[in-house]
């Protein structure tokens, strides 16, 4: 039996084992630490760690309360199975449902899915769409994956100055990132010309 013990809004879940001793108490996520996770893909890891113990909470949080990360995380254990019978439909349906509230990582995500053509068929329209909107909230990983499709030839010429802006004023501490930007706008560079560049580094999109 699960007995759930709520004390100031903070969810604890007590779990029997055999010798009759309980594991340690959970604590539910706040969002911002959920969104810490999600921003280091460590969300689906956190809750395995956690032996399965915060499901009806996620869910919960999820259908009824309408969190944006919970909608996300909770999209993520149903598409991939963590703790949860695969549902991939209902989970990219929560996946959208935190896009659609303006989540840049539910956006991104959704964005890759349709470029490589995970668990649906690629539409790169579709995946710059979706790239574009992540990108322009600053997420660091659609800005650089819609550079690599700009460069690549895909897009329109009419937004690398928006995407080269956003690079350029992005900020990584990671080196090897840092090295991976740099050499993007160099090819994006090579699309526009000199002026446009100029005026891309100068306006903060």
């Amino acid at each position: 039996m699960r007995l759930i013990i709520t004390l100031c809004s903070i969810v604890l879940f007590f779990i029997p084992v055999a010798n009759g001793q309980t594991l340690q108490a959970v604590q539910i996520y706040t969002d911002n630490q959920l969104l810490d996770l999600i921003k280091e893909n460590k969300h689906l890891s956190q809750v395995v760690l956690d032996q399965c113990q915060l499901v009806q909470d996620i869910e919960a949080r999820a259908s009824k309360s309408k969190m944006p990360s919970y909608q996300f995380l909770w999209g993520d254990m149903l598409a991939y199975g963590v703790c949860v019978k695969t549902d991939l439909l209902l989970g990219l349906y929560y996946m959208e449902q935190a896009a659609d509230q303006g989540l840049s990582e539910a956006i991104e995500q959704l964005g890759r899915y349709h470029h490589i053509g995970k668990f649906m068929q690629p539409d790169i329209s579709k995946a710059i769409i979706y790239l574009k909107e992540a990108a322009s909230l600053k997420n660091l990983k659609a800005q650089i994956r819609l550079a690599q499709m700009y460069n690549q030839g895909h897009g329109s010429p009419l937004d690398y100055p928006e995407l080269y802006s956003q690079l350029h004023h992005s900020v990584t501490n990671d080196k090897k990132k840092h090295k991976q930007i740099s050499k993007l706008l160099s090819q994006l560079a090579e699309k526009m010309p000199e002026r446009i560049v100029l005026a891309a580094k100068k306006t903060a999109y």
